[in-house]
């Protein structure tokens, strides 16, 4: 009988053939070169930016045979990769190429699905069905993509892809591919045995999504709090949950985040990424509808409580203490404070419809300001307090809008086939974003786990909508406003199955 370290030895070069790997870092376990390649390939992880940098030669990823360097983990079941990749430099070889790789094993010849963008812009959903058979392919329409996302459910693969700020195209195929646990990563291969070529990955994530046996508001994935930089497009992630914590909030002094989870709202200090309990008394079913006023000072919340199971809209002090009742009636879910502090914009649902409302901050009178048929959400007043913006299905699809303070004028901003929620005005009264959902998603309806696009447009509505970050999420992600006060960066929380070893993880909770 072999010792169990030269059975373990020997399990592992079964498995891996004579590849010689090496750890990796980030997201991947291992990184290592695929063939006999004549210079080795290289991979670096830069967790500040969470980006990290390939190299790696190798004669082609074609025929019977791969060659060139792969970043991976081992994943099992259905799972989505995504990714910006950016090459550096011009380059030796058009055919060389970059992407996200599904292979069966470490094999030059293995079974393999890949999403490739290639040196001259030629862009494929790539497969090998049997060990050593020529790749065979579906081309994008997209050249020259910077976004590639390579999902698999089941045996059914799509790779979307998108220039940046575009709106995904998408390739997709039922494939018999590597079977159910796989080696799953990124790659790159120069084309030419005698050359290295580089390459950028940005805005990497492995997500699991949501199982089909998952009841929604009873069962939760994982939540990741991310940092998006519109400098340049690039998102971190900054602390991980294995709950449902939903909608941050910006302190206006920037040193914290202000979230919801369990019906118990948080303040998270980004300095030493330690969440802390606000008190809200007996007010605990607090859901993603939080405000920070404008000065700072108070936080405006939606909750049901012990003795009314319905929202209502409440005040309380930024560090908490006892909440005020502004709405007595319900449901009533906030979204806005104005910048003078005299007035709070929320949704009501009155006479079987939802419509938006202000009532004064202070408590009084409630002042309905829309009256169109079908669901207004979303309210939130602009810097200057001369305008709500808000979203609304009374067009058909769900759409952007803005009026007066005062209800009046009311005039539609965006335009387009999907459905688009919550507009979320930056701090220099420049732009808004906002998330948007796919057409698998009734136009009155904003569910969790989904893919979706988080986009901005100009607060007039003079440019159509960019897309500036392309994640799993939905419900939770972004309802509250959440732009840095420096209007450069904004928070949100995108979902997966899959916790990340490369950032704080709860716990790092306590409560005062």
């Amino acid at each position: 009988m072999k010792p169990a370290r030269i059975l373990l030895l020997s399990l592992l070069i079964t498995t891996l053939g004579s590849v010689a790997q090496q750890t990796a870092g980030g997201l991947f376990d291992f990184h290592n070169d695929l063939g006999p390649v004549v210079h080795p390939g290289s991979f670096s992880f830069e967790p500040q930016r969470q980006e990290y940098t390939m190299t790696g030669a190798g004669t082609n990823m074609w025929f019977g045979k791969d060659e060139g360097h792969f970043a991976w983990k081992k994943l099992k079941g259905d799972f989505i990769l995504r990714t910006r990749i950016r090459f550096v430099g011009k380059g030796m070889d058009p055919h060389r190429k970059v992407g996200l790789m599904i292979r069966s094993s470490m094999d030059t010849g293995s079974i393999q699905v890949s999403g490739t963008v290639h040196g001259d812009g030629l862009t494929a959903l790539q497969y090998r069905t049997t060990v050593g058979a020529n790749m065979q392919e579906f081309r994008s329409s997209i050249s020259a993509p910077e976004i590639i996302q390579l999902e698999r459910k089941g045996n059914r693969y799509t790779l979307s892809v998108a220039k940046s700020g575009d709106l995904f195209t998408e390739t997709s195929a039922e494939i018999n591919g590597p079977g159910d646990e796989v080696f799953a990563g990124i790659f790159i291969c120069s084309h030419n045995k005698d050359i290295t070529e580089e390459a950028v990955f940005s805005n990497t994530r492995i997500v699991y999504p949501s199982p089909a046996t998952l009841v929604p508001y009873k069962q939760y994935l994982p939540s990741m709090l991310e940092i998006q930089d519109l400098a340049d497009d690039n998102s971190t992630i900054i602390y991980q949950s294995p709950r449902s914590i939903q909608a941050p909030n910006w302190t206006t002094d920037a040193k914290a985040l202000i979230f919801n989870g369990d019906g118990i709202l948080y303040r998270f200090d980004l300095s030493t990424k330690v969440q802390t309990q606000i008190p809200t008394g007996d007010v605990v079913g607090n859901n993603n509808d939080h405000v920070i006023s404008f000065d700072g000072k108070m936080l405006a919340i939606s909750s049901s409580s012990k003795d009314y199971p319905s929202s209502r809209v409440y005040t309380v002090p930024i560090n908490g203490g006892k909440p005020m009742l502004i709405t007595p009636t319900g449901p009533s879910y906030l979204h806005g404070w104005s910048p003078d502090g005299k007035w709070l914009a929320f949704v009501g649902q009155r006479n079987g419809d939802y419509d938006i409302y202000r009532v004064p901050s202070a408590g009084g009178k409630e002042e309905r300001l829309t009256t169109a048929p079908g669901l207004d959400d979303g309210c939130e007043y602009s810097p200057d307090g001369r305008f709500i913006y808000f979203n609304s299905v009374r067009s058909g699809k769900m759409q952007i809008w803005r009026m007066n303070a005062d209800g009046s004028e009311q005039k539609q901003i965006t335009n387009d086939t999907l459905n688009n929620w919550f507009p979320h005005v930056s701090p220099d009264g420049k732009r808004i974003v906002f998330i948007t959902f796919g057409n698998d998603v009734a136009p009155g309806d904003h569910p969790f786990y989904k893919h979706v696009y988080l986009r901005t447009i100009p607060v007039d509505g003079s440019q159509s909508p960019r897309v500036v970050n392309y994640l799993y999420g939905g419900q939770g992600t972004i309802n509250t406003p959440s732009w840095a006060p420096d209007s450069r960066r904004f928070a949100f929380i995108s979902n997966s199955g899959l916790l990340y070893g490369h950032v704080p993880t709860e716990p790092g909770k306590s409560t005062q």
